[in-house]
């Protein structure tokens, strides 16, 4: 299984070669980390703590694990927990948030790489985030005896077709899984008619909601907010997230009303780094003034106009906002999190194209805790109707931030089927400063281990 699947990936990638080249040349993605993820040669782990390995693929699931570490650190101090990443953002993204825990990007799907990370890493657990089924890394891992879960656990309705078609590789996969924390009922039941098990599948509820600041007086979103010059008055509309053409659509929203309203304010941040540049382009040919969120001081004019053009900030910016449009909506994407802006009790909207979030988005809309807009006009009847009508504003956020702390939780249950699984595992694996792992089977005694 593990030649074919490695010959398959090499295939895959002798073909698809061009496409990475011609994406290193112009944005210089994928480019780093590139011998670390072919190889497998991840920073050694040092001493022999127990270990929980924690895979997120890029920004936004390596913003969910902050709640889930923090707990299972608090629960359980003898334990170490390290992070892998698939994207150079989430990378970027995990050593700033995580620091000084061990960051490293995670192999690519070749066995050689995989036997690698984890002979470097020495896990005792590995917890995949959302939906990361990579036969390689999950039946190396389980046959090494440490212990596989996926937490936050998410299948939309394309990608099970597409794991439908090659259901006789992934049937088998799953059940090497320890337990699977599916985020809501809809998605528990298509990783059961995918192969998983009624005792694996479980459903906990969302990470994110639990990951969510509902503090607008925090220290960063303060220290934001002085940055750019806002005040009580001001009644900030920000989109974030954001893809082509929806910065235009946020634009135009603003230009129709800032002559009206002048206490209103516009930031925009773009989903992705490689982005700045042509959305600054577009600030420019408006003729606006708007400064760049990496040239503020702090000592800046109030800033009616901002393009925050670094990453990993926009959590604490949604807590400036008053008026929240989530992007990735308008287009092909599927949406993105619009768990951060209703949990610090902005009026949030979105556009139509939301099926990675369809579950918050149902619970949301049922809740009176956001709004659907089609088209750049609607938006703008939103946006206005935020700011000269009071009550409209306030009920919107009141019923969002209402809705956050009615779902809180998933934590707390992932962390109990982590521990319930103990009897299970027994011995999964010794460590020894500088060795390699002992693995013990399945079938040992039950250990004083954590886990």
């Amino acid at each position: 299984m593990a030649i074919g699947l490695n010959l398959l990936y090499l295939a895959l990638l002798f073909f698809m070669l061009p496409w990475f080249l011609w994406k290193w040349s112009r944005t210089g993605k994928y480019r780093e980390g590139m011998w670390t993820r072919l190889t497998g040669n991840v920073p050694l782990r040092p001493g022999s703590k127990d270990c929980v390995w924690l895979h997120a693929v890029s920004v936004g699931e390596v913003n969910l694990l902050g709640p889930l570490i923090e707990e299972l650190e608090r629960e359980h101090p003898e334990c170490e927990c390290v992070i892998s990443t698939t994207t150079n953002t989430g990378y970027t993204l995990a050593r700033k948030k995580y620091a000084p825990r061990l960051v490293f990007y995670c192999p690519l799907d070749f066995s050689w790489a995989v036997r690698n990370s984890l002979r470097r890493i020495r896990p005792s657990v590995l917890l995949l985030a959302e939906l990361e089924l990579w036969p390689n890394l999950i039946r190396t891992a389980s046959r090494q005896g440490v212990r596989v879960a996926v937490v936050n656990g998410r299948l939309s309705e394309s990608s099970f077709r597409g794991y439908m078609r090659w259901s006789w590789l992934f049937r088998g996969l799953l059940r090497r899984l320890d337990f699977i924390a599916a985020q809501n009922h809809e998605y528990a039941d298509r990783f059961r008619r995918l192969g998983g098990d009624d005792a694996q599948v479980h459903v906990t509820g969302s990470l994110k909601f639990d990951g969510a600041q509902t503090d607008r007086d925090n220290p960063a979103t303060r220290q934001l907010a002085r940055l750019a010059g806002f005040v009580p008055e001001d009644v900030v509309f920000l989109a974030g997230s954001t893809q082509e053409p929806e910065e235009q659509l946020a634009l135009r929203t603003y230009q129709e009303l800032s002559g009206e309203h002048e206490q209103l304010r516009l930031v925009l941040v773009p989903r992705h780094p490689e982005r700045f540049d042509a959305v600054a382009g577009l600030l420019n040919e408006s003729g606006l003034p708007w400064r760049r969120r990496s040239e503020l001081t702090g000592d800046d004019a109030k800033v009616r106009v901002l393009l925050v053009d670094t990453v990993g900030e926009l959590g604490a910016w949604w807590g400036t906002s008053q008026i929240a449009f989530v992007g990735g909506s308008m287009g092909s994407r599927g949406g993105q999190n619009m768990i951060e802006p209703a949990a610090y009790g902005a009026a949030v909207c979105f556009g139509p194209h939301t099926s990675n979030f369809r579950h918050v988005v149902e619970v949301m809309l049922s809740a009176g805790a956001a709004r659907v807009v089609h088209d750049g006009p609607e938006l703008t009847r939103f946006v206005r109707r935020s700011i000269e009508d009071p009550e409209f504003l306030r009920q919107y956020g009141q019923a969002a931030q209402q809705l956050v702390a009615n779902q809180l939780g998933a934590t707390s249950k992932t962390i109990k089927l982590l521990a319930a699984r103990r009897d299970l595992s027994g011995e999964l694996l010794r460590t020894d400063r500088g060795h390699a792992p002992t693995v013990k089977s399945r079938g040992t005694a039950q250990s004083q281990r954590p886990f």
